[in-house]
């Protein structure tokens, strides 16, 4: 809120024709991949490899924004077709929330969320590199429901919190751990697809 995955050979695609379907996401995110696949989109994954900033920003937007630049200018100059990049950022009472180094990290995050609401926010860039770019960022608010230490403990050896926002998955919880969410719930996973395709049709002429 991932592992590596293979690239995707482009060959038989004309990527610098924005007229297709076809995308490149700077992100080695398998939630991100499956969100835009799920959507019909074609993807490339190419991840950026950049390295993240995690403080010194005032706001999630502003945090979540500037990874998302930092991943999206590792990655275009290679490609001449549409790019995109994101950043999720989960943040509580002016602090933000990173993927944990290690379970007791993972632990220790869900205790200071539980029972509480939190703010997701992803920062989206997208574009051609030399050509046309677009910024956003969409908000969402995740209430978590008050649980104990035990269902902490369960719940992180049962996912791999390693590779997620403050260490826990909005896919498939099923009011498990959280109680509500205000806003897109693709937006919590990692990527509002909603208004990305919104974005991709409107200034890149891409649908599916």
């Amino acid at each position: 809120v991932g592992a590596t995955i293979p690239r995707r050979s482009l060959e038989s695609a004309q990527v610098s024709d924005v007229s297709g379907a076809m995308i490149v996401l700077a992100s080695a995110s398998p939630r991100r991949l499956e969100l835009l696949e799920s959507a019909g989109w074609i993807v490339e994954c190419d991840p950026s490899g950049a390295v993240e900033v995690e403080f010194g920003l005032d706001t999630p937007a502003a945090l979540a924004m500037a990874n998302a630049r930092l991943k999206w200018g590792a990655v275009a100059h290679r490609h001449a077709g549409v790019v995109l990049s994101a950043d999720t950022v989960v943040w509580m009472g002016g602090k933000s929330y990173g993927k944990p180094a290690d379970r007791l990290e993972a632990r220790r995050m869900l205790t200071e969320l539980s029972g509480a609401t939190h703010e997701v926010v992803t920062g989206v860039k997208v574009g051609i590199f030399g050509d046309r770019v677009m910024e956003l960022h969409v908000s969402s608010r995740v209430t978590f429901r008050a649980v104990d230490e035990a269902f902490i403990c369960d719940y992180v050896e049962r996912i791999n919190p390693l590779d997620k926002a403050a260490g826990y998955a909005a896919q498939g919880d099923n009011g498990r751990l959280i109680s509500r969410i205000e806003g897109p719930l693709s937006n919590v996973i990692g990527l509002p697809i909603e208004k990305v395709q919104e974005v991709l049709s409107a200034e890149f002429g891409l649908s599916v």
